[in-house]
């Protein structure tokens, strides 16, 4: 595959998120409902569209606990047909909420997603780096965050390569505070405008990050490397917007995994499918 830019995600290629990011999702729905949520619709909902950040899922998961409770019939799987049928994203979840559950405008009401957000950041980030990065005091009692376990996902040496040969840049749904501190642990040193968060644009799957960091490097194909269909939605939409050529490439190191990610993978149009992470050295060639 020929490109003359690199583009990658950070959580679930470069960094493992299962014990940080999905694991805080499930703890703060428990923490703040009492309740543990259905794990695998967490998928679901990333499979759905528009969950371009780990709130929005924790949102998703706290209204669907809700409505189950308020007399919602559907299961995970359902549910999340629902919210891509309705277009995806917390907009998605609102719509088939409203469709599905009688009770829906109580539930609605009673969500809170900056309770969910506080509780969420105090997990993730632990007391010091809460209080440092969200700037108040924390009101759990914990003693470290989630963030302290993230094995790394790719090689130092898979970081060189590409970018002794490529243009490397990164479009990300995290915040720009916390996507730099995974930056730092893979040790990527990028220039800010090479670095898309999601403090900075829309977010996934509109692809005016991606057209943006093909412009500022001047290339004429980009490679998008990702592991949630968003990703390779946004190389899609990058190529109807763009004159380029944007190539969505699919990593089986997130939520998606074996031959039943990498068929939802082709499913949506990638370009290509691999492993991990550190095959895009043999995969990529300049054009």
């Amino acid at each position: 595959m020929q490109t003359e830019a690199v583009v990658l995600d950070i959580d679930g290629v470069l960094i493992d998120v299962e014990n940080s990011y999905r694991r805080a999702i499930v703890e703060t729905v428990d923490i703040v409902l009492g309740e543990s949520p259905p794990t695998d619709l967490i998928q679901g909902l990333k499979d759905a569209g528009g969950f371009n950040n780990d709130w929005l899922v924790t949102d998703g998961l706290a209204l669907y606990v809700r409505s189950r409770r308020a007399g919602l019939d559907l299961d995970p799987e359902a549910f999340a047909e629902r919210v891509a049928a309705a277009g995806g994203g917390i907009e998605g979840v609102e719509s088939a909420l409203r469709e599905t559950c009688d009770d829906a405008e109580t539930v609605l009401d009673a969500w809170d997603p900056d309770r969910l957000r506080e509780v969420f950041q105090q997990l993730y980030l632990g007391p010091e780096r809460y209080r440092e990065i969200e700037g108040r005091e924390p009101d759990l009692d914990r003693a470290g965050g989630f963030i302290e376990d993230e094995p790394l996902l790719v090689d130092p040496a898979t970081i060189d390569n590409l970018q002794s040969r490529f243009a490397v840049g990164v479009v990300t749904g995290r915040p720009a505070a916390e996507a730099q501190i995974a930056l730092d642990r893979v040790g990527l040193d990028l220039p800010a405008e090479l670095v898309y968060t999601m403090d900075d644009w829309a977010g996934k799957p509109d692809p005016t990050a991606l057209i943006a960091i093909a412009k500022a490097t001047d290339s004429a194909s980009v490679a998008f490397a990702g592991d949630t269909l968003d990703d390779v939605r946004t190389a899609r939409n990058a190529d109807r917007a763009d004159a380029r050529t944007y190539h969505g490439i699919g990593v089986l190191t997130g939520g998606l995994t074996g031959q039943s990610g990498r068929e939802k993978f082709e499913d949506c149009g990638a370009d290509a499918v691999v492993d991990d992470v550190n095959a895009l050295p043999g995969l990529l060639d300049r054009p």
